[in-house]
C-alpha cells in the first residue's frame, strides 16, 4: 500500500512539474515577443511622431505623391522634375528661352485649334481659356512672407539672445550650408531637395523600424559627445550676464 501511494504521489508530482513547465514556456513567449518589439520600449519614433508618416505629411493628395499610393502620378512628377533638371543644368537652357519656347507652342496650339472648325466646315469651337486665380498668388504671397519673418525672428533671438552656444551651433550650420552650396548651384540643390521629398518618406514608411532605432542610437551617441564637448569647452566658455559683471 505505500508503494502505490508513493507511486500516485510521483506521478501527480510529474503531472504538475510539466503543467508548470508548460505554464513557464507560454509565458516566457509572450516576454520574448516584447522583447522582440522594441520599438515602444527601447526607442522613440523619429522627430518624437505619433502619427503615421501619411498624417505627418498631410494626410491629402500631396502626401499620397510622396508616399506613392499612386506610382503612375509620383512618377510622372518625379520624372517631370528630372527632366526640368537635365534642360537648365545639362542642355544649358535658360528660362527666359524656354519660357519663350513654351508660351509659342501654347499660342500654335490655340491657333490650329480655333482655326480647325473653319478647315473642317464646321461649327466654330470655343477654345478653353487658361487663366490662374489671383487668390493664390495672395496666399503664395502671404504664406512666404509669414516664413520669411518667422525665419528672421528666429536668427534675431539668436544673435541677440546672449546663449553663445545657441549662436556657435547657427553660424556652424550656415557655414556648412554655404559650403554644399558653393559644389552645387541653386537649381540642383531644389531637385536634390524636390528627390529626397519623393524618396525619403517612402523609404521610412517601408523601414520605420530600423531606422528610427538607428537614429535612436545615433542621437544618444551625439548627446554623450556633446555633454563632454559642453562639460570641457563650451562650459568654461563666459556667458552674457559674466561679461557685464567683469565690465561693471
Amino acid at each position: 500500500m505505500p508503494e502505490s501511494i508513493t507511486a500516485e504521489n510521483l506521478m501527480n508530482n510529474i503531472m504538475e512539474t510539466i503543467s508548470e513547465g508548460i505554464h513557464k514556456q507560454n509565458s516566457g513567449s509572450l516576454f520574448e515577443e516584447e522583447i522582440s518589439n522594441p520599438v515602444a520600449s527601447k526607442f522613440n519614433r523619429l522627430f518624437g511622431r505619433e502619427q503615421p508618416v501619411h498624417k505627418v505629411l498631410g494626410g491629402g493628395k500631396s502626401a499620397d505623391v510622396l508616399l506613392w499610393r499612386n506610382k503612375k502620378i509620383s512618377g510622372s512628377v518625379l520624372a517631370g522634375a528630372t527632366a526640368i533638371w537635365v534642360m537648365f543644368e545639362w542642355l544649358n537652357y535658360n528660362f527666359l528661352s524656354l519660357a519663350c519656347f513654351s508660351i509659342a507652342a501654347g499660342l500654335l496650339v490655340q491657333f490650329l485649334w480655333s482655326n480647325a472648325s473653319g478647315f473642317m466646315n464646321r461649327s466654330q469651337v470655343e477654345v478653353p481659356r487658361i487663366q490662374l486665380p489671383e487668390e493664390w498668388f495672395g496666399n503664395a504671397g502671404i504664406a512666404i512672407g509669414r516664413e520669411l519673418n518667422r525665419a528672421s525672428r528666429f536668427l534675431q533671438n539668436i544673435a541677440c539672445g546672449g546663449n553663445l552656444k545657441q549662436f556657435v551651433i547657427v553660424v556652424s550650420g550656415l557655414v556648412a550650408a554655404a559650403m554644399i552650396g558653393s559644389w552645387c548651384n541653386f537649381l540642383t540643390l531644389i531637385y536634390l531637395g524636390f528627390v529626397a521629398a519623393h524618396t525619403l518618406p517612402v523609404l521610412y514608411e517601408k523601414y520605420e523600424d530600423e531606422i528610427d532605432g538607428f537614429v535612436d542610437k545615433l542621437l544618444n551617441r551625439m548627446t554623450h559627445h556633446y555633454k563632454n564637448v559642453d562639460a570641457r569647452f563650451l562650459g568654461k566658455m563666459p556667458t552674457r550676464k559674466y561679461w557685464g559683471k567683469k565690465h561693471e
